[in-house]
């Protein structure tokens, strides 16, 4: 345990230079720094037992060489970030129930209580996963595909992820699309998943399914393979990534905003 009570737990960052819509992401700078070296400055402060970053690219690599961070070299076919972490859970050797938090590379701004929070969802269960959710506050975010909706059972499990409305609540949106249905659970899923490494091995050993291919989203394959997800609230507000520049001017924005709220007073 550490000090607040958590069992150890490792941070691993996947991180790889493709990406759609923001090429060569994880070397982009953000106030002077690369985005990955944000993101691993974060993850050192979480009071994981490690830090390992899983990355196909050497420049991404380098770009940690003078972080207290584990570089676990992966292959570039991966699926999913959590195929890449279930390569590094081999690398590393760690046993079975050892923890291990998936932490987005284009994160850099994740709050240390929401890492905490997912840790703690999964050891207090025996869920193969567990993850993060927040309530919807706007009828955009409802309908924005970019946004993954879940429902839950009345335990607290995943039943569905989606990037569709859902729930449906079919008679308040047949009579108005403009506003949020009133009494209905609407939730955000954060992109944050804790696992046991066991777990993790076997997940890769898992066939992708159709509704992961469809969603394209990678905790559907356990789902559709029987596998519970704990999903827990988020204790924090949880920015938002950095997919597009536009998220790449607005982190610079936030950066500089924080640094004027800290700075002293002359």
């Amino acid at each position: 345990m550490n000090a607040g009570g958590l069992p150890g737990f490792s941070v691993v960052i996947p991180a790889r230079f493709a990406s759609t819509r923001l090429p060569g992401k994880p070397l982009r700078l953000l106030a002077g720094v690369p985005l990955i070296v944000h993101v691993a400055r974060r993850a050192l402060s979480m009071g994981a037992v490690q830090v390992v970053l899983a990355t196909d690219d050497t420049r991404i690599a380098a770009a940690v060489s003078g972080l207290d961070v584990r570089v676990v070299m992966t292959r570039a076919d991966h699926a999913s970030g959590s195929d890449r972490l279930a390569e590094c859970a081999v690398a590393c050797s760690w046993p079975d129930d050892h923890i291990v938090v998936n932490l987005q590379g284009d994160e850099p701004f994740v709050p240390v209580a929401g890492v905490h929070a997912v840790v703690a969802a999964l050891a207090a269960g025996d869920a193969a996963m567990a993850t993060l959710a927040v309530p919807i506050d706007t009828i955009d975010e409802l309908f924005d595909p970019n946004v993954v909706k879940l429902v839950c059972d009345r335990s607290g499990h995943a039943l569905y992820f989606s990037r569709a409305p859902v729930p449906w609540a079919r008679d308040a949106l047949a009579h108005d699309r403009r506003s949020l249905p009133q009494d209905v659970p609407v939730l955000r899923h954060i992109g944050l998943y804790a696992y046991r490494a066991g777990f993790l091995r076997h997940f890769a050993q898992l066939e992708p399914t159709p509704l992961e291919r469809a969603e394209a989203l990678e905790q559907l394959r356990a789902l559709e393979h029987g596998y519970r997800i704990r999903v827990a609230p988020s204790v924090d507000e949880f920015p938002p990534g950095i997919d597009t520049e536009q998220d790449l001017a607005r982190a610079e924005a936030y950066l500089h905003a924080c640094a004027a709220r800290t700075a002293p007073a002359s």
